[in-house]
């Protein structure tokens, strides 16, 4: 596999668009803070995982800079919460050896654990069943760019892990719009199952004997913004597997009416209300 050609050198459009990717698959993982024989997962995708994923596609080795890729904004929106699970895994040295020390020596070098310990027991946690759809903003030529190297990409594309393919289509193409507009105006992403579910759930919430289809639903979001209330540290600076660096940036959290996709929604069902009086947290949940 080799990188995407650079394009020929021209006028370029800095004007502002917005790139989304339906991030679907059997199993996902966005790790942040873990390390060693526990790795878990937050609850939707990391910037740096969104930010990895995209310079997989479009062929950046580790060791290359990010300059192009940092200034994105990233938005998230949850179509499918999806279940977490808990894999068990044990890991030993094929050869037979002893596995070494988790600390190492003066001079960078692990010793073998002492007395002699052959297998460790490891515990990662995934999604399963998720989708969440990730909303880029940045300059149009660059978005361009990396909407065609999602859609042919130079590296396997993963999900958080190299175990964790994406479903496939990836890229959703280019919108217009800020990042709240465009994730607000998208339609739902989830299973035709879990959108199945959801319309019996409100059939039968209604007292009727057949589902119920409302034209909008509500999804959380979690929105890049300098201006945020909430700090995560998950921007990358660096991919080096020998000086990987992240820093923190801000979001702010929140709630969008989006259309619910079904071809013919219901003219009775309960999707006109603002997103204050229509918001119940509990019938997310199912109580």
């Amino acid at each position: 596999m080799t990188p995407h050609p650079t394009p020929p050198p021209g006028p370029r459009d800095n004007s502002q668009a917005v790139l989304l990717l339906r991030l679907a698959g059997p199993l996902q993982s966005w790790g942040s803070r873990s390390a060693f024989n526990r790795r878990e997962t937050n609850g939707e995708p990391t910037k740096s995982g969104v930010i990895g994923l995209l310079a997989a596609a479009a062929g950046h080795a580790r060791q290359e800079p990010l300059d192009e890729l940092l200034p994105l904004r990233l938005g998230i929106r949850v179509d499918q919460p999806g279940t977490l699970l808990r894999d068990y895994h044990t890991v030993s040295d094929y050869r037979g050896r002893p596995l070494p020390q988790a600390g190492v020596s003066a001079k960078g070098l692990q010793k073998p654990t002492s007395p002699a310990k052959h297998t460790h027991v490891t515990t990662r946690y995934y999604l399963q069943d998720a989708v969440f759809l990730a909303a880029v903003t940045g300059p149009r030529d660059l978005l361009h760019t990396l909407d065609e190297a999602v859609r042919a990409p130079a590296f396997p594309l993963a999900l958080g892990r190299r175990s964790c393919p994406p479903t496939q289509p990836l890229s959703r193409g280019l919108r217009e719009g800020n990042l709240e507009d465009v994730l607000r105006e998208e339609p739902w992403q989830a299973s035709r199952r879990a959108r199945e579910q959801y319309a019996a759930q409100c059939g039968r919430e209604h007292g009727l004997d057949r589902p119920l289809y409302p034209a909008r639903i509500d999804r959380s979001v979690t929105i890049e913004d300098p201006q945020g209330d909430d700090v995560l540290h998950d921007s990358p600076m660096s991919f080096d597997p020998y000086a990987r660096s992240f820093t923190s940036r801000r979001v702010r959290h929140g709630w969008l009416r989006i259309p619910t996709g079904f071809p013919q929604p219901d003219a009775t069902a309960p999707d006109g209300q603002d997103d204050a009086a229509g918001h119940d947290p509990f019938a997310l949940l199912g109580w």
